[in-house]
């Protein structure tokens, strides 16, 4: 049982996203954060000074992968490995954008994952196996849920925090056999601003219904 569990919680590297924002600096993709503080920056609970990150939108056009999302300028795009059922590795599809060291916005996609072969292709129990995993692999705790039928395919919206301040938005949408899964990272509540969030998770059009 240990087994597959252990399997799961890496199948859901659907969760590409998650691993490029827990490996940022690793990866070199941003800089760490200076030591240094801002006077004129607000202190929230967590005692971050961190403020929200100027983002300029663009809208991604990714019709040939079937959908377009806005997103903040400098996309890139990276392939993840996710592990199978079978201990072998898939690639996962995923673009990312980082408007500033600490907040990072990406989408990754797949079909047919992992996750939900091992839920016999249920939409309810995919979804949930797969906010489970992103919590699990995050080390955060859900905050908040909602479900809904955006573009008439089953979702999950979930908020999460971790021990040191961290907030984490993610929307899970099952449309047909593939996964799409929308993360917005932030180091703490004040750099969060809600417009953002919305305006990111509404903009994925689902082109291939």
């Amino acid at each position: 049982m240990k087994r597959w569990y252990y399997i799961i919680l890496l199948a859901v590297l659907v969760l590409g996203c998650v691993y490029v924002y827990l490996h940022r600096y690793e990866l070199g993709l941003v800089s760490p954060p200076s030591s240094g503080t801002d006077d004129s920056a607000s202190t929230d609970q967590s005692g971050s000074t961190a403020h929200p990150a100027h983002i300029v939108w663009q809208k991604v056009d990714r019709s040939t992968d079937g959908f377009t999302v806005e997103m903040p300028t400098d996309v890139k795009e990276i392939q993840i490995p996710a592990y199978n059922e079978t201990g072998g590795s898939e690639q996962v599809n995923m673009i990312f954008a980082t408007p500033d060291a600490e907040t990072t916005y990406s989408v990754a996609w797949a079909d047919d994952p992992p996750v939900a072969r091992y839920s016999d292709m249920s939409p309810d129990k995919t979804l949930d196996t797969a906010r489970d995993g992103a919590l699990a692999r995050t080390q955060t705790t859900l905050v908040s849920e909602t479900k809904g039928q955006p573009q008439g395919f089953p979702d999950r919206e979930f908020a999460s925090r971790n021990i040191g301040g961290g907030v984490m938005n993610s929307r899970l949408i099952y449309a047909g056999k593939r996964l799409y899964m929308l993360i917005a990272a932030f180091p703490s509540t004040s750099a969060r601003r809600d417009e953002d969030v919305n305006r990111f998770f509404n903009s994925l059009q689902i082109l291939n219904k």
